[in-house]
């Protein structure tokens, strides 16, 4: 009996008796209607939508802490902004502990579905789509979470973004699974994040599949702990449509993963096929690559050309192992400069696995702290090119190694990304 009334007790307590679930169907007014739906909402109501599509003409914003938005499936109930006329985004979420799912964005002027700032927010079978295809008019971002925290994304569809299908940005704590990123610039991205996991996805026919990037002069810096393992990344030789002057515009056309300068990442048990510039890059940050070495020198003598003088533009303590790699480099993008340098160093004979080399002078002179070493193991029959800096920077005989047996070191696996949703 004691238990019993426990639990009963327990249920009580966890019950909002004022909670609420809006139901708004699709109608003239229906923009309106889930506007201020959103506006007056108390933690803990749900507003649902029906089956059906929403024409929606301008920018939605959510600031409640505690809501859910759902729909009746990502086919069924679709918000339509092929009218938007104002808002950067579709939808801009700026609270806490909110659920999205079950519902489409489609055709946004901006960005699909923003989120800023919020602590404990999940996207769950969420598709964001521009519908005419790869075009470089089309929003940068579907799915966009920025500086959050406790970030679950599982089941979602992202098609045509101009720059990431699904992109987390200076976050922590990252669960990207079970999704489906084609014919954007990037289908995934982790950018100067802390503690990802990205499982379970496919990545196809994008220009690059998965990246994780760390790049300089952003609020939150020096990303690490990134687990990329268990996912389909195969057929990523869309042009590259990006916007002039975005970062992600000197992605080849045809490549697996890219990680540039982050540290602490593990990529394992993935297929990694049929991507015609290279199956994995792993790159030092530059404006160009020709300038990369003269960049390191410049740091080494306190001449640091980026505004924070903290940021570090070299990857370290990356992880390769027991993927699977197949039928790389048979269409390589020599128009990008990785491309280009890599095409020019194998003579054509493109490689699995590319990593630039290049690491801080004094490193290059006394070696590299083993806990930084590139490791490579059990990735089958996947050819391997590096380049040795100093030679090439001053055309010296054998500029590159294709050997892997200084990468054979013991794998030691990151620990699982935990998501701390409030109770």
């Amino acid at each position: 009996m004691r238990i019993f009334l426990i639990h009963l007790i327990s249920l009580l307590v966890s019950f909002n008796a004022f909670s609420e679930i809006i139901i708004i169907p699709p109608s003239e007014n229906a923009q309106e209607q889930i506007q201020e739906a959103m506006i007056l909402a108390k933690p803990g109501d749900e507003i649902q939508l029906t089956t059906g599509v929403y024409i929606i003409e301008d920018g939605l914003s959510l600031d409640v802490d505690g809501l859910s938005l759902k729909g009746t499936g990502h086919r069924n109930t679709v918000l339509d902004f092929s009218n938007q006329m104002t808002g950067a985004q579709g939808l801009m979420v700026t609270s806490s502990d909110v659920l999205l799912k079950d519902f489409a964005i489609i055709n946004t002027k901006g960005d699909a579905i923003k989120s800023k700032g919020s602590n404990g927010i999940s996207f769950i079978n969420i598709r964001t789509e521009w519908t005419g295809g790869p075009n470089s008019m089309n929003g940068a971002y579907g799915l966009y979470p920025v500086d959050s925290k406790n970030v679950l994304i599982d089941g979602c569809i992202a098609i045509g973004a101009s720059d990431a299908g699904i992109y987390v940005g200076q976050s922590q704590n990252i669960i990207v699974r079970n999704s489906l990123a084609e014919y954007n610039v990037a289908g995934i991205e982790i950018e100067n994040s802390y503690y990802a996991d990205v499982h379970n996805n496919t990545a196809q026919n994008n220009t690059g599949g998965i990246l994780v990037f760390d790049l300089p002069d952003l609020p939150q810096q020096g990303g690490h702990h990134i687990r990329v393992f268990n996912n389909q990344i195969n057929n990523n030789n869309t042009d590259n449509f990006a916007p002039e002057g975005n970062i992600v515009g000197e992605v080849p056309r045809g490549t697996g993963v890219i990680v540039m300068a982050n540290s602490d990442v593990e990529i394992f048990n993935n297929n990694i096929a049929d991507n015609g510039t290279v199956n994995i890059a792993i790159v030092s940050f530059s404006d160009s690559n020709d300038q990369v070495f003269t960049d390191e020198l410049d740091h080494e003598k306190g001449q640091d050309r980026y505004t924070n003088s903290q940021y570090y533009p070299h990857p370290k303590s990356v992880q390769i192992h027991d993927n699977n790699f197949s039928n790389s480099g048979f269409n390589p993008d020599t128009d990008k400069e990785i491309a280009a340098i890599l095409y020019e160093l194998s003579e054509g004979k493109m490689t699995d696995i590319f990593w630039d080399g290049v690491l801080p002078l004094t490193q290059v002179i006394f070696g590299q702290p083993e806990e930084d070493k590139l490791i490579l193991n059990n990735n089958g029959d996947a050819t391997f090119l590096t380049i040795r800096p100093i030679r090439y920077m001053f055309s010296l005989p054998n500029p590159i190694s294709t050997d892997q047996t200084p990468y054979n070191h013991e794998v030691k696996p990151l620990q699982p990304v935990v998501i701390n949703f409030s109770e």
